[in-house]
C-alpha cells in the first residue's frame, strides 16, 4: 500500500476536510421545506442523546446512524447535510460526553457464611470431650501427656493442610492420597510424643484418642465435611449438654467421646474414598516436603501461645477458638475488600494507603469483639487481644504466600514467653502481653509492606 486508504466517500482529502467544517459549512443543495436552522438535527441528537455520549469519535456516530436506516438521500432532504460523516460530526459535538462507569464485578472473594461459621464451632466443640473425661484422669500427673500430643497434631496438622491444599492443585486424587498417609502417621506420632512424658495408661488412650480424632478432623476440613465432622461431634455435644443434670458414670463418660472419634473416623475414611475414585492428574510434580515446614512451625508456636493463656485462664482458649470462624471470614473480606481497593486506585501510593485503612479495619473488626467476650470469661483482655491480633496477622500473611515471617515470628514470641514463664522472670500475663505485642507490632509491619502493593493482589 502506497498512501492512507480513503475512509469516506469522495475521497480522503476532500471528506476529511469536510468532517473539521462539518458545523460550519452551508450545505450544497438545500430540498423544499429543509430544516434551516438546525432543529431536526437538534431532534435527532436529544432522541440519541443517551448511545452518542458514550462515543469517542465521530465514526462511532455514523455506524450508530447507520443502524437506524439513514439513507444518503433523507440525510442530505431532511437534515441538510451532504453524507453521513457530516451529520455523525454534528451530532458527536452536540451531545456532551458521557462514559458510564461499567458494572461492579463480582466479589472473587465473597466468604461462605455459614461455612465460616461452622468451623468456629467445629474448632470449639471438641473441648467438651475434657469435660465428659475430666474424672477420669488427675490433671497433675496427665495432663502434660495430652498437651504434648496436642501439640505435635496442631503442628501436624498445619504442615499436612498446607501439603494437601497444595497437591489439590494437582488434583483431588492426590490431595486425598497425601491426606491418606499423613494423616495416620501424625496421629501415631502425636501419640508417641504424649507417651514418652509419662502419665497413667488412661492419659495415653484419651491421648490416642485426641490425637486420631484431630488427624480426621484435619482430613475432613481440607476435603471440606464441616458437616459431616459436625454430625460425629452430636454424641459428645449432646453427652456434655447433660452434665449438669445427670452424671453419666464411667462407661458413658469414655463411650460418647469415643462415639465421636469412630464418627469422625468413618466420615473421613468415607471423604477419602470419594476423592480416590476420581481419575489420577497426568503429570504434575511434587511438591517439596520443606514448602510445608514453616506451616508446621507456625501450629507449633501457635499451640504453645494458647497453651500459655489457657494455663492462666482456661476459658479465653474456648473464645479464641470460636474466634476462629469469624477471623477466617475476615480473611476473605479482607482480600475482597483489597481487590476493591486496587480497583478504586490509580497510584501505588493510594493503594498503599488504602489497603492499610482495610488492613486496620479488618484487624479492629476480629480484635474488638474479644473485648466483652475476654471480660465475661473472667480473662485478662490484654494478652487474649494481642494473642488473637498476632495469629490473625499471621493467618492473613500465610494466605498470602508469606509462610517463613509468621512461622519464625510466632516462633520467636513462643520461645519467650514459654522461656519467661519457665525462669520465673515475668508474671505470665506480662510475659505473654510483650511477646505477643512484638509479634503483632512485627507481623503488621510486614502486613503492610507486603500487601501494600498491588502485585499480591492482582
Amino acid at each position: 500500500m502506497s498512501g492512507p486508504m480513503a475512509l469516506e466517500p469522495g475521497g480522503a482529502g476532500g471528506d476529511t476536510l469536510s468532517l473539521r467544517l462539518a458545523g460550519d459549512r452551508t450545505p450544497a443543495r438545500r430540498a423544499p421545506g429543509h430544516d434551516t436552522d438546525g432543529e431536526a438535527v437538534d431532534r435527532l441528537a436529544a432522541e440519541l442523546a443517551e448511545d452518542i455520549g458514550p462515543a469517542v469519535h465521530p465514526y462511532e456516530v455514523a455506524a450508530l446512524l447507520e443502524s437506524q436506516g439513514l439513507t444518503a438521500e433523507i440525510i442530505q432532504e431532511r437534515y441538510g447535510h451532504p453524507n453521513l460523516f457530516s451529520l455523525a460530526s454534528a451530532l458527536y459535538e452536540r451531545v456532551p460526553r458521557t462514559f458510564p462507569e461499567p458494572p461492579r464485578a463480582a466479589d472473587p472473594w465473597r466468604p461462605d457464611h455459614v461455612r465460616c461459621g461452622l468451623r468456629g464451632a467445629l474448632f470449639a466443640l471438641p473441648g467438651l470431650a475434657y469435660l465428659l473425661t475430666g474424672p477420669l484422669w488427675h490433671a497433675g500427673r496427665d495432663l502434660d501427656v495430652l498437651v504434648v500430643a496436642g501439640l505435635v497434631s496442631w503442628a501436624w496438622g498445619q504442615a499436612l493442610g498446607h501439603r494437601a491444599h497444595l497437591r489439590m492443585a494437582t488434583g483431588r486424587r492426590e490431595a486425598g492420597l497425601t491426606l491418606l498417609k499423613g494423616a495416620p502417621l501424625g496421629a501415631l506420632v502425636a501419640t508417641a510424643s504424649g507417651a514418652l512424658t509419662g502419665g497413667s495408661g488412661v492419659a495415653a488412650g484419651i491421648a490416642a484418642a485426641q490425637s486420631v480424632y484431630l488427624a480426621a478432623a484435619g482430613v475432613l476440613l481440607v476435603l471440606g465435611g464441616e458437616r459431616l465432622l459436625l454430625a460425629a461431634l452430636a454424641p459428645l455435644a449432646v453427652g456434655a449438654a447433660a452434665l449438669p443434670w445427670w452424671d453419666p458414670g464411667t462407661v458413658p463418660r469414655l463411650a460418647l467421646p469415643l462415639l465421636s472419634v469412630l464418627g469422625a473416623v468413618a466420615a473421613a475414611g468415607w471423604a477419602l474414598r470419594a476423592t480416590l475414585t476420581t481419575a489420577p492428574a497426568p503429570g504434575g510434580a511434587r511438591p517439596s516436603a520443606l514448602r510445608s515446614l514453616p506451616y508446621g512451625v507456625f501450629g507449633l508456636s501457635a499451640g504453645v501461645l494458647v497453651l500459655l493463656e489457657g494455663r492462666q485462664h482456661p476459658y479465653a482458649v474456648v473464645v479464641l477458638t470460636v474466634s476462629m470462624g469469624p477471623a477466617e471470614w475476615l480473611l476473605y473480606r479482607y482480600r475482597g475488600m483489597a481487590v476493591a481497593a486496587l480497583r478504586a486506585t490509580a497510584t501505588p501510593a493510594a493503594f498503599r494507603l488504602r489497603s492499610t485503612g482495610v488492613l486496620g479495619l479488618c484487624l479492629l473488626s476480629y480484635v474488638l469483639p474479644l473485648l466483652p467476650a475476654a471480660l465475661l470469661a473472667g480473662a485478662e483482655p490484654a494478652p487474649l487481644l494481642l494473642l488473637a491480633a498476632t495469629l490473625w496477622t499471621a493467618l492473613l500473611l500465610q494466605a498470602f504466600g508469606a509462610a517463613w515471617q509468621p512461622a519464625a515470628v510466632c516462633l520467636a514470641a513462643a520461645c519467650g514467653a514459654a522461656s519467661a514463664t519457665a525462669l520465673r522472670s515475668l508474671p505470665e500475663a506480662v510475659a505473654l502481653v510483650l511477646s505477643c505485642g512484638t509479634a503483632c507490632l512485627c507481623l503488621t509491619v510486614c502486613a503492610v509492606r507486603l500487601l501494600g502493593r498491588p502485585a499480591p493482589h492482582a
